[in-house]
């Protein structure tokens, strides 16, 4: 052979890029059984798809999605917070008690909570990163710990106005309207005041997470510690900033559960944790993400919002609300994590 001849190019060609049933059911399962789901409870419940609904299906989403957003930003650090239920939950008890037995007004009860919520997250994330305790078994704990701490104040009864407190006295103080307008205004008369808020955190976080340099060095510490801190990142700095801002967010909730119920109720965040952590594990299988993600979460408080808001107006029984909940979230995830996958 000549030497002045060309080699052979032996490197295949790229394939034609073809359409995948598999791959378009992984990608859009989500969309596709939410798509099912509206049509279902639409053909049976004729309001369903009315805007007053719609939008009060947003309000009762709002919350789950924000604390679904907290644990979003623990999973990207390889982390889980258990407590975002009870830390709602808490700061529930706690603005109720600022306001009706400590009397404060709407500004020091907002900065009240969200202090609140930033410490108890700092101290989740100090649990968990300097004495190394797992953050399953650390946020489990802060979790029963707030559980218990949010009835001590009130001996375990719902703070109303007019709260007969342990030591005999009589709460003289009251919700501030301003303090209510969080929960129950309506932006022309119409959106919720906290969805609108919550759909700008959602935006926020997305850029942050999706876009920045920040974000990415939380999805690198998740990824891989040890190369995360050889490339320079503050590894223990960016996990307890993650606990701080679940914990912060999770304090916000729980202030919109406070503003739109009016009063402390001991029950109101009993479901908050389940349906977050919900919102976020779906968040994995939206358009097959695999990972956790701001926007796949928001989706999934969604996909929580119209499952509850469908059997409740179809009088299914409460008690098999959440057996269906699940079997549709698994059947969700099984539809993305399953199909079309090698066996071997």
């Amino acid at each position: 052979m000549s030497g002045d001849a060309e080699p052979l190019d032996t490197r295949a060609s790229p394939a034609e890029p073809t359409f995948s049933l598999g791959h378009f059911l992984r990608k859009y399962a989500i969309f596709l059984i939410l798509a099912g789901l509206i049509f279902f409870f639409q053909s049976f419940e004729h309001a369903f798809l009315r805007f007053n609904n719609l939008f009060s299906v947003l309000q009762s989403v709002a919350v789950v999605a924000l604390l679904g957003v907290g644990v979003t930003v623990t999973l990207a650090v390889d982390g889980f917070d258990l407590s975002v239920g009870s830390i709602a939950a808490f700061t529930l008890m706690l603005t109720s008690y600022a306001m009706v037995v400590l009397q404060f007004n709407a500004a020091e009860t907002v900065v009240a909570a969200l202090l609140t919520g930033a410490i108890i997250g700092s101290i989740n994330g100090l649990l968990i990163v300097w004495l190394r305790i797992p953050d399953l078994l650390a946020t489990l704990g802060t979790m029963f710990l707030l559980a218990g701490l949010q009835l001590i104040p009130s001996a375990g009864r719902s703070i109303t106005v007019g709260l007969n407190l342990p030591d005999g006295s009589v709460a003289t103080g009251s919700f501030d309207p301003a303090f209510l307008a969080l929960g129950r205004y309506k932006i022309g008369g119409m959106v919720p005041l906290p969805v609108v808020i919550v759909a700008l955190l959602v935006g926020a976080f997305w850029f942050l997470m999706e876009r920045t340099r920040w974000g990415r060095v939380f999805y690198a510490v998740g990824g891989n510690e040890t190369a995360a801190y050889l490339a320079g990142a503050a590894v223990k700095r960016y996990r307890v900033l993650a606990y701080i801002i679940s914990g912060t967010l999770a304090a916000l909730g729980g202030v919109f559960v406070a503003a739109r119920v009016g009063r402390g109720d001991v029950f109101a965040g009993s479901s908050l944790l389940l349906d977050s952590v919900a919102a976020a594990l779906i968040g994995f299988a939206v358009l097959n993400r695999r990972r956790a993600n701001v926007i796949g979460t928001a989706v999934g408080a969604v996909f929580v919002g119209i499952v509850l808001n469908g059997l409740t107006m179809l009088n299914v029984p409460y008690y098999t609300q959440d057996f269906v909940k699940g079997l549709v979230l698994v059947g969700a995830l099984a539809l993305t994590f399953g199909i079309g996958r090698d066996r071997r």
